[in-house]
């Protein structure tokens, strides 16, 4: 019993420790922020002008996948406004009285970032919609006959919504958001870059070579870089003399299981599943989560998007196939094509 309490102990020690580190390595001004181009020069734009004006920005709604920067820019926007930033998210957000209590402690200016925003409960948008469009709270004071409504003013506020399913997000919600933005995957030169960045702030020895190696494997996606980054530092210290070059970072990264392609054991068990146990598909997608134990939502929010992208997947109407390269992946040859529409034989018949 004592070496599991000093065992449990120990593992929230390194996730709080992890999470301490994801702190510090995010970037505190757009200037910082690396990649997105365009959606930083909009931003600049938008910041200025506020600032001319002395009003708070209008409402913002990042999309996409986890880990591109979504909450970061929450921050650098708050940080660039000299305003105060108040993080919540959707599921906790249970009752309109929940959000309420968060409206009425703002003050002008501020920053509300709500993560997860699709998962918003239906009353608790309700209490939203006047907030955000006249900066008013609408109460509803007693029950029946004797029920009656009060509104009162809130502080003028920045509303940032982050959401990774953009089409679960209601319509009336959407239209009041003054700008929608989505994410980019990254390029391997920003991660390099960012990979450099997060290395000189966590003391790491990482040249270029190792950069761009961590970076190939990383998804596009900068939180996965990052983690890469301390996983083969780790490898480096223990295995090696510390410093990260292209070898080190390539041997690393095979040592935690994370191929050439960036896929890790989770993604390409989700591969391997789909091409033993279904011929490649088509398969409905309930069916593949089920057969790796993933969640429905993991498995289309995480791993999907970066396998469609890399063209290891597809959505098909009848359900997910795999495609020929990803059959060369995992090393198995694929069933024969179709000569008309390159798909495996049978898909649409």
């Amino acid at each position: 019993m004592r070496d599991e309490l000093l065992s449990a102990v120990g593992t929230s020690a390194e996730r709080e420790g992890e999470q301490r580190d994801e702190l510090g390595l995010r970037p505190t001004s757009l200037d910082d922020f690396v990649g997105q181009e365009q959606l930083k020069a909009h931003l600049r734009v938008m910041l200025t002008a506020a600032r001319g004006r002395e009003q708070p920005m209008g409402h913002l709604l990042f999309a996409g996948p986890p880990g591109l920067g979504k909450t970061t820019l929450a921050s650098i926007i708050a940080n660039e406004m000299d305003a105060n930033i108040h993080i919540t998210s959707g599921p906790a957000l249970e009752k309109g009285g929940d959000l309420a209590a968060i409206l009425t402690k703002l003050e002008d200016g501020d920053v509300l970032f709500i993560d997860e925003i699709h998962r918003l409960a239906r009353p608790v948008e309700e209490v939203l919609y006047p907030a955000m469009e006249d900066f008013q709270l609408d109460l509803v004071l007693g029950k029946g006959p004797a029920a009656r409504t009060m509104r009162l003013p809130v502080a003028k506020f920045t509303l940032i919504g982050a959401t990774t399913r953009t089409g679960l997000i209601t319509g009336p919600l959407r239209d009041r958001f003054d700008y929608p933005a989505r994410l980019d995957f990254y390029e391997p030169e920003e991660l390099q870059s960012i990979v450099i960045r997060a290395a000189g702030i966590l003391d790491v020895s990482v040249d270029e070579a190792g950069a761009f190696e961590i970076a190939m494997r990383s998804r596009g996606t900068p939180r996965i870089g990052n983690r890469l980054l301390r996983q083969v530092r780790d490898f480096a210290e223990v295995e090696r003399d510390g410093m990260i070059n292209e070898v080190v970072a390539r041997d690393g990264l095979e040592f935690f299981g994370v191929d050439n392609r960036g896929l890790d054991k989770a993604t390409r068990a989700l591969l391997i599943s789909l091409c033993d146990m279904f011929d490649g598909g088509p398969v409905g997608l309930k069916t593949l989560a089920i057969s790796v134990s993933e969640p429905v939502e993991t498995v289309e929010d995480v791993y999907e998007p970066y396998l469609i992208q890399q063209g290891l997947l597809m959505r098909t109407p009848k359900g997910r196939v795999a495609t020929a390269a990803a059959w060369k992946h995992v090393g198995k040859t694929p069933p024969a094509e179709s000569p008309e529409t390159g798909l495996p034989a049978g898909l649409f018949d």
